[in-house]
């Protein structure tokens, strides 16, 4: 049975303390955690980031790194094995063994060329395995009903594929999209809460970090748009819910304050 909060308010309630999910001790905002005056956003906007945003660039080993070629010489495809090989391999319907071969690279490699993942060596790095990811969850992000259907709008946050969604009753309306949540030692708050304040163009001063397009959700815990890779394997939030620039933009006008927010699981490796 997917849980539920314990009070339902109508779409008209403020949210209370009492309707946000209960932390444990451990789990407990701290003052550093909330917005402060201090936090508050700069006179200029948060600037765009450089670029398109549609290519994702792949993490591979330095010595398969591209500055360290003859940019005139074609790009050999990798010999070197993929953390991500077997569920690479899977996704292709290729010979899962967790090993590389010629042909597995030559797959993997026509795959990113048509993703536009670069380089697109043949190498099953993180960011190949979060497109599929993302790819695989596009239909029915919501298949293992782990996000309870309300007939309010619920932000799906899932820890464990490192997605996020929002849908309305058993309707997506934005997403799913790739997140990059807390690293070890910072975990992304679990249960229910809800969107309590909403900042564009915010900038943290704890941090000394742009926030672009903040939606708080649990203290200091907020959406928010990033200019990195959203997959970097070495990457990680203090406890925020890092999208892309663009995913957060588009994310701004579908939540609003009083929204109900729930997460679940944990980002793997932490």
């Amino acid at each position: 049975m997917s849980p539920r909060p314990s009070d339902s308010p109508g779409p008209s309630s403020e949210p209370r303390p009492s309707e946000s999910a209960r932390p444990r001790p451990s789990d407990s905002p701290r003052p550093s955690d909330s917005p402060r005056p201090s936090d508050s956003p700069r006179p200029s906007a948060s600037p765009k980031p450089p670029g398109n945003g549609d290519d994702t660039v792949e993490f591979v080993p330095p010595d398969e790194a591209l500055p360290s070629r003859n940019p005139n010489a074609p790009v050999p495809c990798t010999a070197a094995t993929g953390p991500y090989q077997r569920e690479v391999e899977r996704f292709l319907g290729l010979k899962v063994d967790g090993k590389q071969s010629e042909a597995d690279c030559e797959a993997i490699r026509n795959w990113q060329i048509k993703e536009k993942i670069k380089p697109a060596i043949g190498f099953a790095g993180p960011s190949t395995w979060g497109k599929i990811r993302l790819i695989q969850a596009a239909s029915n992000p919501n298949a293992a009903g782990r996000c309870p259907v309300l007939a309010e709008r619920v932000a799906c946050v899932d820890l464990p594929r490192q997605l996020m969604w929002v849908q309305k009753g058993s309707k997506v309306v934005f997403g799913p999209v790739a997140i990059r949540s807390g690293k070890p030692g910072y975990p992304t708050r679990v249960g229910w809460n809800r969107i309590y304040l909403k900042r564009k163009d915010h900038h943290s001063t704890i941090y000394d970090s742009p926030m672009p397009f903040a939606q708080f959700f649990n203290g200091g815990q907020a959406f928010h748009g990033v200019y990195g890779n959203i997959y970097d394997p070495d990457g990680g939030s203090y406890g925020c819910v890092n999208l892309k620039y663009a995913d957060a933009q588009k994310m701004w006008d579908v939540l609003h304050k009083g929204d109900r927010v729930y997460s679940w699981g944990r980002r793997p490796g932490t």
